[in-house]
């Protein structure tokens, strides 16, 4: 596979891959899906902090950023580093799943995130991610491209159906390495030469908006301000990939960094921060394939109500989940609402789950792509049918 000319663009800060030049990776529809993790146990309840709830002041209030949230109606709002998120919620093109849990219940990051990506009802129930099993359905109905973004492949893509790795700046599929490949052919190259290093270069930026330091708020070299502009350009760089001939229509990508043991409102500021910023950059970069499109934005579990002794919280059960997109139906949010109230707790100290995080997921692969209720009760979730099919999203 020799990579030709027209692969490599030099416009802009980076690379642009022409996918179409991949075996198997041509598109067969405009519908896209970008999964976004975040890693470490985000706080549903300060992502969108359940201001109407009677019982929410008084556990988190000392937090002290409710003044300046971002209200969305008489029950929600939105913390207030995400000002793109709110602007989206506002005009219908965003909307809250408060209290989604997956089926485990332990607090156990690996335990979770397993079960999160696997898509099994229990813990190592199964080696491949749910979404690879989705690519591999579709796939045998017309081609289709998914793309993992991070230093390495999330378990959701994971699995017998191929899909493309790219850690940013460069991107490989299942066989072959493309950035050692387009160096060696453009090395000598006085136009594209540079344009491919600079591209290359954009790894850096990847780093720069998921490091634990570029994310600090007392980090040197522009702290959490470099790196909410590194996560716009990789959003925007994902979204340019995404809209390239034959492009990839579904995308999984990796955020760290939301384990807030201690003093959480500092520390979660800057990573929601850099979360608003790369929902906005793939927002403008799909331009207008954002309204084909559907962002899903999960994490392994949520946090407990109470605030622990360090001014942070402890691993939880239920969170909070985001679905944005053009295409969104109108409604407020998805799911219910259980209120937090001492009894209402999860084993008295976690936001109790009312939707399984399947349940969402099924909707949305139902919506944006077709699958039938037995496929995803079956082969993309196994043993999943007591999980109820969430449609009616888009």
């Amino acid at each position: 596979m020799t990579p030709s000319r027209r692969t490599v663009l030099a416009a802009g800060f980076g690379l642009s891959l022409d996918f179409a030049a991949l075996p198997a990776l041509a598109a067969a529809d405009r519908r896209k899906l970008v999964m976004v993790i975040c890693r470490g146990g985000l706080d549903g309840l300060s992502l969108a902090p359940p201001v109407g709830d009677p019982d929410y002041a008084a556990l988190r209030g000392a937090f002290g950023f409710e003044s300046t949230a971002l209200k969305l109606d008489d029950r929600f709002a939105l913390h207030p580093a995400l000002a793109s998120v709110h602007a989206l919620a506002r005009s219908g093109q965003a909307r809250l799943v408060p209290a989604v849990a997956t089926p485990d219940r332990a607090r156990s990051h690996f335990e979770a995130q397993d079960v999160l990506e696997s898509g099994g009802a229990v813990v190592y129930g199964t080696v491949s991610g749910w979404l690879n099993r989705a690519v591999g359905v579709l796939a045998a109905r017309a081609p289709v491209s998914a793309l993992s973004v991070g230093p390495t492949a999330p378990l959701v893509l994971r699995g017998p159906a191929p899909a493309a790795s790219w850690t940013p700046g460069f991107a490989v599929d299942s066989t072959a390495r493309l950035p050692t490949l387009l160096q060696d052919l453009y090395k000598d190259d006085p136009l594209l030469g540079p344009a491919l290093a600079q591209g290359l270069a954009t790894e850096d930026m990847a780093r720069a908006a998921m490091a634990d330091e570029a994310m600090a708020p007392t980090s040197p070299g522009g702290g959490a301000k470099a790196g909410v502009e590194s996560a716009r350009r990789l959003g925007q760089t994902t979204a340019g990939l995404m809209r390239e001939a034959g492009g990839p229509r579904i995308v999984a990508l990796s955020l760290d960094g939301f384990d807030t043991h201690a003093n959480q409102p500092a520390q979660l500021a800057p990573r929601l921060a850099g979360l608003d910023a790369l929902l906005d950059g793939l927002h403008e970069g799909l331009a207008e394939d954002w309204r084909d499109t559907v962002v899903v934005v999960v994490t392994e579990f949520g946090r407990t109500a109470r605030i622990n002794g360090t001014g942070g919280t402890d691993h939880g059960t239920a969170s909070t989940a985001l679905v944005l997109g053009g295409g969104l139906k109108g409604g407020g949010i998805i799911g219910d609402w259980p209120g937090l109230r001492t009894a209402a707790l999860f084993e008295n100290r976690d936001l109790a789950p009312t939707l399984d995080m399947r349940s969402l997921f099924k909707g949305v692969l139902a919506d944006q792509f077709g699958l039938e209720r037995a496929v995803l009760d079956t082969t993309v979730f196994p043993d999943s049918a007591g999980a109820r099919l969430l449609t009616g999203l888009t």
